[in-house]
């Protein structure tokens, strides 16, 4: 075990603080869609009320026209450009229904499909922006610049840009490491979650390997560069996120997967209700107006309602039990999920080591409080996070700590602190138990292949040089993995698979606790792509659900990407298509079943609109439709829809998903 080489500092938030990469979040009012949305909204809401109260049209008139214009202009221009490029999308179609609506009276419903969609597509802009400035700040792990070691030993600060393959760097404790390479000398503690996902750091000596963005937490390292600054690890997570989020198969609500066809032939229908009357005799303004309420009831209004409202209400149900739905293009692609792959630290695991197992060895005349006295007394001063575990266990028993002196700590050997003035050392059994023949040191080294064959960390306790105990330091599971894990095989109809970072033996043994069967371990982030592709190119619809920097490209690439929120990173936040803002891992299952309510209120919806717009449409062709009947009718067919999607906002609707 390793710990620092100084105690704690006073302040750990400062500390700690100082560490994290700086933010970089466009802001909502910074993006041109989001300002032209608030201003349609704004107006939109003044000449409502102006409306409603019997004012003069002069007062509320100019408003409407002015929120047509604000949120109309952008997705109407979008779709002309389109037009140029002989396409037809549903942007232009609804500009065009708003317009209709105004030019026969309905200025009020034009208005409020004006707002919508500039609303729609102002989310968008900020969920598309929100994912740049992630991938940017991802860029800020990677330090700007590097302590460059020259062949005299002579140093020079440099960009990290500068740096070349074979140049030796030096790596200070609490300092990131620079560039990707190999240890030539010193030992210490790195932190390299951000790549492998491992909970804890790992000890790092001569010719073990480095990745640029880690940080160095004790002992001074001589690295010797051997990839280029664009080359590494930490770039190429950037480069992976970034090339999944572009080349991902772009996923569409259902009815914007007909919207071609639906665009065009309405288009048509509707220039032929208008022309052919014309070309037989009849009035001009009896043709446009039977044309007009054509457009109205034709419309794909009640058609988007019946989409939208059972999608927008499963995310708002998700949203009160914790789990944050990006979009609902999102919710639709959750219920067609039918593999999912698990990261194992922070999203099976809590993230965090706690000890397992106090071992105090026969002869050693310690029980299990009194050895865990003795080690947390020692690692008090330590900031390490097996340290950490070891003084939480004693608090959480409530054991007085004695005082240590003499605090002292070797990079990958650990600590030793004189307590009550007996000398104790707390660290690595490899390193302490030096095979002097003493009973004790066999029994302990049988004691830590025990401990570390069931997957834990074994630390061993000795006493004035004698061994007197063991401790086994675990990442806890989850206490919902288990039924998380069987609610998703019976969900998906196979058994989910663990994707991660951390060593085999740690990850079989989890996958073993929790009814896993498919493990692959020691993955780096372009390991777990490459798993989520192989099951891609299967044609499986897969679900990734991670938490670090390491699971961003496999949740960028996947058909669909949760994250967990409460100890994410930013990077796997902004990626994920969701978050599980409680991490609570039991809600990925009930999620996926709310979806696939979803979809099926989604169907129903379509055929309820599909029966009253032919209705309608019928009528209209074949008879006379009077204008108000149109619109009621294309009125009620949105309530009716509105209201059968608004059903999975209850409570139940919940409680039914999630059993």
């Amino acid at each position: 075990m390793t710990s620092t080489l100084v105690p704690a500092p006073a302040d750990r938030t400062a500390s700690a603080r100082d560490t994290v990469a700086p933010r970089r979040r466009t802001r909502v009012m910074a993006l041109p869609e989001a300002r032209w949305a608030a201003a349609a909204l704004v107006l939109f809401l003044i000449a409502l009320p102006l409306q409603l109260t019997g004012a003069p049209a002069w007062s509320w008139g100019p408003l409407y026209a002015l929120a047509y214009a604000a949120g109309g202009w952008e997705p109407g221009w979008a779709g002309l450009q389109a037009l140029r490029e002989k396409t037809l999308d549903v942007d232009l179609l609804m500009v065009v229904a708003a317009l209709g609506a105004a030019a026969i009276g309905q200025v009020t419903d034009g208005a409020l499909l004006i707002v919508i969609f500039a609303t729609s597509g102002a989310l968008e802009a900020l969920a598309t922006a929100r994912t740049a400035d992630s991938v940017r700040g991802l860029l800020d792990l990677a330090p700007a610049t590097a302590t460059r070691v020259h062949a005299d030993g002579g140093e020079e600060t440099v960009a990290v840009e500068e740096l070349t393959v074979g140049d030796t760097v030096l790596v200070r404790p609490g300092e990131r490491v620079g560039a990707d390479g190999r240890v030539l000398d010193g030992a210490g503690d790195v932190d390299q979650a951000t790549i492998t996902g491992e909970p804890l750091p790992v000890a790092k000596e001569k010719g073990d390997e480095v990745f640029a963005g880690t940080l160095n937490g004790t002992g001074a390292l001589r690295v010797r560069v051997e990839r280029d600054a664009s080359d590494s690890v930490i770039a190429r997570i950037v480069r992976m996120v970034e090339e999944a989020s572009e080349t991902k198969a772009p996923t569409q609500l259902f009815i914007e997967k007909v919207e071609q066809r639906y665009s065009l032939g309405m288009v048509a229908a509707t220039l032929a209700v208008f022309l052919v009357p014309l070309a037989f005799g009849a009035a001009l303004t009896g043709s446009l107006l039977r044309a007009m309420t054509f457009m109205i009831v034709a419309s794909p209004c009640a058609v988007v309602l019946a989409t939208m409202p059972p999608l927008l209400s499963a995310i708002a149900n998700a949203g009160r039990h914790g789990v944050l739905v990006k979009s609902a293009v999102v919710m639709e692609r959750l219920g067609e999920v039918d593999a999912v792959a698990l990261d194992k630290t922070g999203t099976l695991t809590e993230g965090t080591p706690r000890v397992t197992d106090v071992r105090p060895l026969t002869g050693s005349g310690l029980d299990e409080a009194e050895l865990l006295t003795l080690a947390a007394a020692a690692e008090h001063p330590s900031e390490h996070p097996l340290a950490r575990a070891v003084v939480d266990a004693a608090r959480e028993r409530g054991l007085d700590l004695p005082a240590a002196d003499d605090f002292d700590s070797r990079p990958g050997v650990g600590v030793t602190a004189t307590v009550d003035g007996r000398r104790i050392a707390v660290g690595a059994p490899a390193r302490l138990l030096d095979g002097d023949g003493h009973p004790r040191s066999a029994r302990s080294a049988v004691v830590a292949a025990e401990l570390e064959d069931g997957g834990r960390t074994a630390v061993v306790v000795t006493l004035d040089g004698t061994p007197v105990g063991l401790l086994g330091i675990a990442d806890r599971l989850r206490s919902d993995a288990v039924a998380t894990v069987s609610a998703l095989s019976s969900l998906t109809g196979t058994a989910p698979l663990l994707l991660t970072g951390d060593n085999p033996r740690a990850a079989a043994r989890l996958a073993a606790e929790v009814g896993i069967e498919d493990v692959r371990a020691g993955l780096l982030p372009q390991d777990k792509v490459g798993a989520v592709k192989e099951l891609e190119d299967a044609g499986r619809k897969v679900m990734v659900v991670g938490d670090g920097v390491n699971d961003a490209p496999a949740l960028a690439a996947a058909h669909t990407g949760l994250a967990m929120g409460r100890a994410g990173s930013d990077l796997a936040l902004e990626t994920a298509d969701a978050v599980i803002v409680r991490d609570e891992l039991r809600t990925v299952p009930a999620v996926i079943s709310l979806s696939r309510r979803a979809r099926k209120l989604v169907v129903q919806n379509l055929i309820i609109a599909a029966v009253f717009i032919t209705g309608l449409v019928v009528w209209d062709l074949a008879g006379t439709l009077p204008l108000p009947l149109g619109v009621a009718g294309h009125e009620g067919s949105t309530v009716i829809v509105g209201l059968n999607g608004l059903r999975l906002l209850r409570e139940a609707a919940w409680r039914r998903a999630a059993e």
